[in-house]
């Protein structure tokens, strides 16, 4: 579905990425394991188009989108769930939502994808006439994800969606992320709680210095001595 071949990207001229190859298939929940500062949100950016490569090819059920602006790779189906939510906090929670249905293609279908956000987070149709920014950081979490569905993704982007909540909210973020990949969306995650997502990993990548080490079934990565000393502190 997804392959990178050789991709180097960065910010003018520093170069963050070096030459790094990764494959999600299908149906896959894959993720990228890595120290902070080692690559994880450039490669999501750089997928997205948030980020031009300047080297390899990136390409999604069979087509180039390395050079694609953003707006074109949400329409061909990825979607970013960024770090932090990033939610427009001075708009209400249904204008956040009916945001991330803006292509044509995810307008037409609002209120049906609406219907099913709300299957998953009964607690966002509560809050729909809320302000954004005045929800919890848990709220706000869920609400970030049911915005990125509203775009009808083929592959959800999730980069770091634990990150500042909980422990319970943060089993729920990854029950949730469990229901998305049984209704057939494709998940390539960036986490900092190692543990969880190689647990519900097909497949993983360690990511060093903006170089790929290591690539294994999550099973695998989580028994791997170097990945437990150095990400799990075990």
């Amino acid at each position: 579905m997804l392959r990178l071949e050789n991709v180097s990207a960065g910010y003018g001229r520093v170069t963050i990425l070096h030459d790094i190859s990764i494959e999600v298939g299908q149906g896959e929940v894959v993720t990228i394991v890595g120290a902070n500062g080692a690559g994880k949100t450039t490669t999501l950016r750089t997928i997205a188009g948030l980020v031009r490569p300047t080297a390899g090819r990136i390409t999604f059920d069979g087509q180039e989108i390395g050079r694609l602006p953003a707006h074109e790779v949400v329409d061909l189906g990825i979607t970013l769930i960024p770090e932090g939510r990033q939610l427009f906090p001075f708009m209400t929670v249904r204008e956040n939502l009916l945001m991330g249905a803006y292509t044509p293609r995810a307008r037409a279908e609002a209120e049906e994808t609406l219907a099913f956000t709300f299957s998953l987070f009964p607690r966002v149709q509560e809050k729909l006439g809320q302000m954004a920014g005045s929800l919890s950081g848990g709220e706000q979490q869920m609400v970030a994800i049911a915005r990125g569905l509203m775009a009808k993704p083929k592959l959800l982007l999730f980069d770091e969606p634990s990150l500042g909540l909980a422990p319970i909210i943060v089993k729920q973020v990854f029950q949730t992320i469990d229901k998305i990949v049984a209704t057939g969306v494709t998940v390539l995650i960036v986490e900092q709680n190692v543990f969880h997502t190689l647990s519900i990993a097909d497949r993983g990548y360690v990511l060093e210095n903006g170089e790929i080490t290591m690539t294994d079934t999550g099973a695998a990565l989580l028994k791997n001595d170097h990945v437990r000393r150095a990400y799990l502190g075990i």
